[in-house]
């Protein structure tokens, strides 16, 4: 069994930002400028989007955060979003979800400008992604791709099972990975909380990715000797082994599965890392205007 270490591939990948950003200046080209809304005080929103910004500092890319109180009204928010879709100062924009009941996400999602939408959640994003064509690519399905590239991890011809159907993980990935090229040509079946012999279907994938947000979900019984796991799944759970009172954990039941895959990813250290970093890419992508003019 060996890891997949999104911390070790994280850093390799954050060093070639950087490494590009610096690059980009020297020609004459912007310091890139990441823009991030942030609405109410959840904990887990907070600590993703301070390691957003903390990793935004460290390759060169300037970051803006944006704070609103959890009452917000739609109406200002959106506001706020058509302001920064004008600014042309700024080049990629996220508004960090979950958002509160009374907030349409659709409506945010499809108010942020499609040339800036460094999350890959818009619409037209998602339509080019499934056609092939030139798009920004949601993280975590990007940070995926990135992991079995990295690693080697062949995937044409392989079974590849999803277990999971989010339009932010899920279904992108799904798409990804059946697509031609590398990584893709996988036969994919995507699972979720309907599917008829769940574990059945899962046992039988080379490529196991968990993406449900259900912790120690996928258990040894559900997985094929040698398969590769991936363990999108990161949730906060009580815990009296921390100081904090809380650990991360995965959707993976990672002692019991790890010795029987080929590879696996941890939680946290793995997947996670390589989300935050494909933000970034993508984020290069928009200041040097490589995919919208």
């Amino acid at each position: 069994m060996q890891l997949l270490d999104g911390r070790k591939l994280a850093e390799e990948i954050k060093k070639e930002i950087a490494d590009e950003v610096s690059a980009f200046k020297a020609t004459g080209g912007k310091t890139p400028h990441l823009a991030a809304i942030l609405v109410g005080h959840d904990a887990a929103s907070e600590s993703y989007v301070a390691g957003k910004v903390k990793a935004c500092a460290e390759v060169g890319i300037r970051s803006t955060l944006i704070r609103f109180e959890e009452n917000i009204e739609e109406n200002i928010l959106i506001e706020k979003i058509t302001e920064i879709n004008e600014n042309n100062d700024i080049d990629g924009l996220i508004v960090q979800l979950p958002l509160p009941g009374h907030i349409s996400e659709n409506r945010i999602i499809e108010t942020i400008a499609v040339n800036k939408d460094v999350d890959g959640f818009h619409p037209v994003n998602i339509g080019r992604m499934v056609i092939g064509m030139p798009c920004y690519i949601s993280a975590t399905p990007a940070g995926i791709l990135e992991i079995l590239r990295r690693y080697n991890i062949r995937t044409e011809g392989k079974l590849c099972v999803v277990v999971g159907r989010s339009n932010i993980v899920g279904k992108p990935v799904s798409i990804l990975l059946s697509q031609k090229g590398y990584p893709g040509n996988a036969t994919v079946t995507l699972c979720h909380s309907k599917t008829i012999n769940l574990k059945e279907i899962a046992s039988k994938a080379d490529i196991l990715i968990a993406a449900m947000g259900q912790p120690g979900f996928i258990k040894a019984d559900m997985v094929k000797e040698g398969a590769v796991v991936i363990d999108v799944g990161i949730t906060r759970i009580k815990s009296d082994k921390t100081k904090s009172g809380w650990k991360l954990t995965g959707d993976v039941q990672f002692d019991e599965v790890a010795p029987k895959c080929s590879y696996i990813t941890p939680v946290p250290g793995g997947v996670g890392l390589l989300t935050v970093v494909s933000l970034l890419k993508n984020t290069l992508l928009a200041a040097k205007k490589s995919i919208y003019n």
